[in-house]
């Protein structure tokens, strides 16, 4: 009986019921669980049995090769007896070659050290030793070559077995110099036969030379065996057939060979290869002879075939494209060894330099290599990173087409690139044959395969420089991340430097003559479309080889150069370029003609053809001037919105050309300019077989322009007359501008880069002095000036965009003014810059600064007769802060302050009176050049005296000051002196205007025609400085380097480097770095030397009275009709400039007019009536007012008493003008 019990649950039995039941869901979960489990478990048990299965099959196969192995060396190993007989050709065929390749197939006989593999190795050696002796046998019984030839299934058979050989030697080679020195070691105290391991390459060498030779088939040598002998030919080129497919692997194993024996010279190697091998040499040709037999045969076997009749055009096809792909491999893997003309002995180069062998291997690369690698095999290229050895792998980071173009420049060349005294160049010429327009299509398609990785690198190289200068700033790194960098670079740099010594011969003169040349041959000219310069080979537009291709490979090395030379760049190829004779006016002969840039000269000119009056241009057969209306000077004019104007001219001087036409405005420039929208294009626009020949013309011009003097430039005009020189620098300047406006920038920055060069040096030059009109510079720019303070914004995002590396993003308005600011008028970048200085200011004030009259203004007093020495002790400290507004009070010769409060005024006068002070040649600090100007330049003793540097960096400030407020000083600076201070670098030239002697002396020696030596000179200046003299060496060693006629103009460029450069640095940075405290050098790269000067100091040392009179304020009583007014502006007129320029300063502190005008003259300048009151009596009797005139310079006021007569107006003005005094006056 259940008893209840209080608060529990009452169970209930009801049997299974009480279980809660499982929904649908979950069954079917548990169903196909307990199918997976079962279906696992089936696969569990399969798989046991086909492992035991394989165990068991491998157990037996090893079992019966263990018996096969035994067998084997009971028949061929074993039994040594001289005296045996021969074996038969099918007992070699059944018994030995094929137990032996099943035994190999099942062993790990190239994988060493095992005891299993050095056994293998044996009998693999014995194999090939009896293969030689049968072969060597005349009889065809024991000949297994005799197998070659008979039914079709013996000879399928040979064939197989043959290949199998093959792979056998292959993998022999690949494995020679790694695995078989371990098996030398482990042969010792072995038997005889044993020995043979450590000579395994040299057998797999000999069969294999043996087998694809029928020359070494001792039983087709006999009389009446010519048949079966071509028969046994054809079977060769069926194995060469097979080679040349890459079967087999004998260009991979050739390569693994030579990497692992040959170490690159040069480059520390810690692999231990093998040293010291008697036949090493020997092996090595045979493996070379053995590489290049496939391509001989087949490319000999194409030839005979189409010499004989017609029925073989398939085979000899077939053959050819053997050939090609047997080149191609050739080309893969062995041309893109790193460095193989430097691995391998100079007495086996010949035969990869022969006709046969090079000639279709450069043919094979007139593709991209990339396109190559994929067409031979999928697997080539990681095959050939993996055979790189580990000495080897450090070089694994330069692309395989680096090597491949060092190695074909090497081999092309028919002598040894060498050197004779004094670094003179033994004549060199290309090998025999070779075809120039397949060898500058390999290059160039080789140099293209490298453009991304040169990115790449190039980019790096800004980042580290980036990277370098961060941490100069920051401090220096750990030593060891810098041991470790250092490390990694000073290899990369021995590698790029080896690397750039092996294209040593593209950048020597002879090789690009022969270029020419060859291209001149072919008749090169540029044509009226591109598509008919261009011929179809198979469906492949391939471009007609001249000017342009030679220009595209030269195009190419520059890249190239200015990333893999560590030392020097792109410098060599741009001395060739620019020193090679008349390339340059081929270049340009070519560009001017070239019908490819029609569509950019859309702008026609009327009239008959104008030429060049003086010009000496050769005609150009390529172009008629009849045909097309107009010269290439004048289409260019034309383009240009410019034509050209005959004017006749005399000249004095007989060995100089007669000077060019001015170039001068159209009539119609609006018509041009409206026709001129399809230069917006720029580069963009000119075609590309254009492109190479315009960028090596800029890149050699400019770099010619460096060492081109005026005498050779202006007088002898080479290697332009003058009026090409303006033609040549409109269409740079046009071109330069509009590329910027253009959207293929970024793709063509390298050609960008190089025309502004060019340009920039023409335009400098042009500053210096002038073969241009002014007009022509601001051409490409003609129309609406852009809004001012966008134009600001522009340039700041550009400048910015410059500091991080990355140009291509900077705004095309930004980079304009960056770096051809001269195409915008002088007034509108003035604008700009003071755009500049009102956005800085208002940043200071933002940031609390006093920029303006107020509260925080620096006050200081200052004497008159030390004004230097007062303002350097005062303000000389603030550095930046010298922005602030400045007040001044100054103190006269009597020890008392003057008069007057400080608005502005006072400070301009003690600014412009400071510098006048400073400047002046007999303070010390600076000197005139010798020129009319007497313009200033540093002493060259101011860095020895005392606080010299801290001085001019104090006067760098002032002159920065006086920028920055708009405030006009009295001296000019010399070109020279400002160009240093913009950050530009100074030529020879240039030292003319600081040392027209020494000038003259090394233009003297630059056009020496005798023997240098005689005049005795060394590489060393001496300096006299206080009585005493020193010497400076201009390069380590100097004293010892004799001036000859081969250095001499580097001696020249290196005397005017020290003058220009060097020894003026520390007077110029002290100077530049206390400027840049108020003026960012930024803003001052919108001037040249000349606008700079005018800039700071304004223009001609006088005003326009007019302009004066126009924008002049009337206070006080006085209008424009007043009496003492129209009197005051008579004397005005009428006194001399210095007089006019003294009332200037007098009453606005400075003596210049302002820079764009009275117009911009801030307060406008004013005359205020003061009246003074005469009797009646006194007028009659002849007096006149007393009072003498008085300024507020603060106000830019003229306080003008009101005089009658005009003899007492004048009087009263010199008086106060001269007495260099203002409120005191009153």
């Amino acid at each position: 009986m259940m008893q209840f019990v209080p608060g529990r649950r009452r169970q209930v039995s009801l049997r299974g019921a009480s279980v809660k039941e499982a929904s649908r869901d979950e069954l079917l979960g548990q169903v196909a669980q307990e199918r997976l489990t079962r279906s696992l478990a089936k696969q569990a048990a399969a798989s046991a049995l086909f492992i035991q299965r394989v165990w068991r099959g491998r157990t037996v196969a090893r079992e019966a090769a263990r018996q096969a192995r035994a067998e084997w060396d009971r028949e061929f190993l074993i039994q040594e007896d001289p005296d045996r007989p021969p074996i038969s050709a099918e007992a070699i065929s059944n018994r030995m070659l094929r137990p032996l390749f099943m035994i190999l197939r099942h062993s790990s006989c190239f994988i060493f050290p095992s005891q299993e593999a050095f056994e293998d190795a044996i009998r693999l050696a014995t194999c090939f030793q009896l293969l030689l002796q049968s072969i060597n046998n005349a009889d065809q019984r024991f000949n297994y070559c005799s197998l070659a030839l008979g039914f079709r299934d013996k000879m399928s058979k040979w064939v197989h077995q043959a290949h199998q050989v093959f792979r056998l030697a292959c993998a022999t080679i690949a494995k020679d110099g790694c695995g078989w020195r371990e098996a030398e070691h482990a042969s010792r105290g072995k038997s005889s036969a044993s020995l043979e391991v450590a000579n395994l390459p040299g057998l797999a060498m000999r069969i294999m030379v043996a087998l694809t030779d029928t020359s070494t088939w001792k039983c087709f040598c006999e009389s009446g065996q010519e048949a079966r002998k071509k028969k046994a030919d054809q079977v060769v080129l069926s194995l060469a057939e097979w080679l040349a497919n890459g079967n087999g692997g004998l260009f991979l194993a050739v390569r693994a060979y030579l990497l692992a024996n040959y170490p690159v010279p040069g480059i520390k190697d810690e692999q231990i290869r093998p040293h010291g091998r008697k036949d090493k040499f020997i092996v090595t040709a045979s493996i070379i002879t053995v590489m290049l037999r496939p391509l001989l045969l087949l490319s000999v076997a194409s030839v005979e075939d189409r010499d004989q009749n017609s029925e073989g055009s398939s085979e000899r096809v077939q053959f050819k494209a053997s050939a090609a792909r047997a080149a191609a491999q050739l080309s893969a893997h062995i041309l893109t060894i790193p460095f193989l003309s430097q691995r391998l002995p100079s007495s086996l180069l010949p035969a990869l330099k022969h006709p046969s062998a090079l000639f279709p291997c450069i043919r094979a690369l007139g593709v991209p290599i990339s396109s190559l690698l994929v067409r031979l095999a999928s697997s080539t290229s990681s095959s050939l990173n993996s055979q790189l050895g580990r000495a080897d792998a450090q070089l694994g980071g330069v692309p395989f087409s680096a090597w491949a173009l060092g190695n074909v420049v090497c081999l092309a060349m028919d002598s040894p690139q060498s050197k004779g005294d004094a670094g003179r160049e033994f004549s060199a010429h290309f090998v025999s044959g070779l075809i120039c327009e397949e060898y500058v299509q390999a290059l160039c398609c080789l140099l293209d395969d490298l453009d991304p990785w040169l990115d790449v690198k190039r980019k790096r190289q800004r980042e580290e420089k980036a990277v370098s200068k961060d941490n100069e700033d920051v401090g220096p790194c750990s030593e060891d991340a810098t041991r470790g960098n250092g490390s990694v670079k000073v290899l990369e740099a021995t590698i790029f430097q080896l690397l750039v010594e092996s294209l040593r011969p593209l950048h020597h003169q002879w090789h690009l003559l022969q270029l020419l040349h060859e291209a001149t041959l072919k008749g090169g000219q540029p044509v009226i479309d591109t598509a008919a310069g261009r011929k179809s080979v198979g469906g492949v537009s391939e471009p007609k080889f001249g000017l342009a291709v030679v220009a595209k490979l030269y195009a190419n090395l520059l890249s190239a150069f200015a990333v893999l030379n560590p030392f020097g760049g792109a410098l060599p190829v741009l001395n060739l370029l620019a020193f090679t004779p008349t390339l340059l006016p081929r270049l340009w002969d070519w560009l001017r003609t070239s019908r490819g840039l029609a569509h950019l000269i859309t702008a026609e000119v009327e009239g008959e053809s104008q030429q060049f009056h003086g010009t000496h241009m050769a005609p150009v057969k390529a172009v008629s001037d009849d045909k097309y209306g107009k010269t290439a000077g004048s289409r260019w004019a034309g383009a240009f919105g410019w034509k050209l104007r005959s004017r006749s001219r005399s000249t004095s001087t007989s060995h100089a050309a007669e000077r060019a036409d001015d170039l001068e405005g159209d009539e119609e420039s609006s018509v041009f300019a409206s026709k001129l929208e399809s230069m917006r294009k720029a580069s963009e626009g000119v075609p590309d077989d254009v492109v190479p020949v315009l960028l090596v013309f800029c890149a050699a011009y400019a770099h010619l322009l460096m060492v081109l003097d005026d005498e050779e430039f202006y007088e002898l005009q080479v290697p332009f007359t003058l009026g090409q020189q303006r033609v040549i620098s409109a269409m740079l300047n046009t071109m330069v501008y509009n590329g910027f406006l253009s959207s293929s920038k970024r793709q063509k920055s390298l050609f960008m880069d190089v025309a502004i060069r060019c340009l920039r040096s023409l335009y400098e030059r042009d500053c210096r002095r002038s073969f241009c009109e002014p007009e022509l510079w601001l051409a490409p720019a003609k129309g609406e000036p852009p809004p001012t303070a966008a134009a600001a914004r522009a340039h700041e995002v550009a400048t910015a965009l410059e500091k991080m590396g990355d140009t291509s993003q900077a705004p095309a308005l930004g980079a304009i003014l960056t770096t051809i600011p001269h195409v915008l008028p002088f007034d509108e970048r003035v604008q700009i810059f003071r755009e500049f200085v009102k956005g800085d200011k208002m940043q200071k004030r933002m940031g609390g600064d006093a920029v303006g009259l107020g509260p925080g203004s620096i006050e200081i007093a200052v004497r008159r007769d030390h004004i230097v020495e007062d303002g350097f002790s005062q303000l000389n400290g603030l550095g930046s802060k010298l922005k602030c507004c400045v007040n001044v009070s100054f103190v006269n010769e009597l020890g008392l302050a003057e008069a007057g409060l400080d608005y502005g005024g006072l400070f301009k006068e003690f600014l412009t009176d400071l510098a006048k002070a400073a400047f002046d040649p007999r303070y010390g600090l600076f000197v005139q050049t010798a020129t009319e100007e007497g313009l200033l330049f540093p002493h060259a003793a101011a860095a020895r005296l005392g606080h010299g540097l801290r001085m001019l960096e104090f006067l760098g400030r002032i002159v920065g000051k006086a920028l920055y407020e708009g405030i006009l000083l009295e001296y000019s600076f010399s070109p020279l002196f400002v160009s240093k201070l913009l950050g530009r670098y100074s030529f020879l030239d240039e030292l003319s205007s600081l040392d027209a002697e020494l000038h003259r002396n090394l233009v003297y020696l630059k056009h020496y025609e005798g023997d240098v030596r005689d005049l005795a000179l060394d590489f060393t200046v001496t300096e006299e400085l206080f009585g005493k003299h020193t010497t400076v060496e201009l390069r380590p060693g100097g004293t010892d380097i004799p001036v000859t006629n081969e250095n001499k103009l580097q001696y020249v460029h290196a005397v005017a480097d020290y003058k220009l450069n060097r020894q003026m640095r520390p007077l110029i940075d002290a100077f530049a770095r206390g400027m840049g405290d108020l003026i960012a050098p930024a803003w001052l790269g919108l001037f040249n030397a000349k606008e700079f000067n005018q800039l700071l100091s304004g223009g001609d040392h006088d005003f326009d009275v007019a302009d004066l009179r126009r924008h002049t304020r009337y206070t006080g009583g006085y209008t424009d009709a007043s009496r003492t007014v129209r009197l005051f502006w008579e004397v005005v007129a009428r006194l001399e400039a210095e007089e006019r320029c003294a009332l200037l300063k007098f009453v606005t502190s400075c003596s210049r007019a302002p820079l764009l005008g009275f117009k911009h003259l801030q307060p406008a300048f004013t005359i205020h009536k003061v009246v003074c009151d005469t009797s009646v009596w006194a007028v009659i009797g002849g007096q006149d007012v007393d009072r003498l005139p008085s300024a507020s310079t603060c106000y830019n006021t003229l306080k003008l008493p009101t005089y009658k007569r005009m003899v007492t107006l004048r009087e009263k003005l010199r008086y106060a003008i001269k007495s260099n005094t203002g409120f005191e006056l009153s």
